[in-house]
C-alpha cells in the first residue's frame, strides 16, 4: 500500500465518502439475518452455539472497517442504523405474529416459531449488541493512535477480544439467567466467545485487503484524535478527527 502522509483533516462528512453508506447497508442486511437465524441452538461437538456463529462475527470484522477507515464516528453511525433496524424488526414481527392468520392459512405455529421474538431475548440482544460494538470500536480507535497505524492486526483481533467478551457475556447471561443452569449459560459464553474471536483471527487476510482497498479508493485514513467517544455524540462532534491522506 502507498505510503501514507498525516495532515490535519477538514471536517469531512461521512455523506461525503464513495463506498461508506453501501457498507452500512450490507453491515445491516448481515445483522437482521443473524437475529433471524440467532435463536436456534447448534450442538458442535461438545459446544453449544447459537446459528448466528456463521454470521454475526462478520458484524465485527465490519465495525473495525468502519472504525479503521472512516473513524469512530463512521462506526457509531453504523452500530445505531443497526440497532434501530434490529429493533423494529423485531417490533413489526411480533405485531405481525399477534395479527389472526387467513383460516385457510395453516403455518401459524411455524411462523410464531422463527418471528415470534421474546421481548427478554430482543432487549438482551440488542443491549449486547450496542455494548460489544462500541467497546470494539473504542478499543480499535485508541489502538490505531497507539500504535500510529501500525500493525493492523492487533487492533482486529485485540478489539474483537475486549468487544465479543462483553457482548457474548451479556447476551447469555440477560438471555438465560434464571432459566439455564450456570455450567449451561457459562458453556454458552465460552462456546460463542472463542468461535467469534478464532472467526476474526481467520479473516484477518480479507479484512487487511479490504481496509487497504477502501483507504486507496476513499483517499483517506481516519484516525480519531481528538474525538468523543460518546456513544450519543453528534457526527459534526467527532467528524473532526485527524485523518491521513494516501500519497498515489
Amino acid at each position: 500500500m502507498p505510503s501514507l502522509r498525516h495532515v490535519a483533516a477538514s471536517q469531512r462528512h461521512l455523506k461525503d465518502y464513495r463506498h461508506y453508506e453501501t457498507l452500512v447497508h450490507i453491515f445491516v442486511v448481515i445483522l437482521l439475518i443473524s437475529n433471524l437465524v440467532a435463536p436456534k441452538i447448534c450442538q458442535l461437538g461438545p459446544f453449544k452455539v447459537s446459528g448466528a456463529i456463521l454470521l454475526f462475527p462478520i458484524t465485527y470484522i465490519f465495525g473495525d472497517i468502519f472504525t479503521e477507515v472512516y473513524g469512530y464516528a463512521g462506526s457509531r453511525r453504523a452500530i445505531w442504523t443497526g440497532f434501530l433496524a434490529s429493533g423494529l424488526m423485531a417490533a413489526l414481527a411480533k405485531v405481525i405474529v399477534m395479527l389472526p392468520g387467513a383460516p385457510d392459512w395453516n403455518n401459524q405455529a411455524a411462523y410464531a416459531t422463527v418471528f415470534n421474538f421474546v421481548p427478554r431475548v430482543v432487549i438482551a440482544s440488542l443491549i449486547a449488541f450496542c455494548a460489544g460494538e462500541f467497546v470494539n470500536s473504542y478499543v480499535m480507535a485508541k489502538m490505531k493512535l497507539f500504535t500510529d497505524g501500525r500493525h493492523l492486526w492487533t487492533r482486529t483481533v485485540g478489539s474483537t477480544i475486549a468487544g465479543q467478551a462483553v457482548d457474548t457475556t451479556v447476551v447469555m447471561v440477560l438471555t438465560f439467567v434464571g432459566t439455564q443452569p450456570l455450567s449451561v449459560i457459562l458453556n454458552l459464553i465460552a462456546s460463542g466467545y472463542f468461535a467469534k474471536v478464532i472467526y476474526e483471527v481467520v479473516a484477518t487476510p480479507l479484512t487487511y485487503l479490504v481496509v487497504n482497498g477502501l483507504k486507496r479508493s476513499e483517499g483517506a485514513d481516519v484516525y480519531d484524535k481528538g474525538t468523543d467517544f460518546s456513544p450519543f455524540a453528534k457526527e459534526e462532534t467527532a467528524a473532526g478527527a485527524a485523518a491521513s491522506i494516501t500519497s498515489i
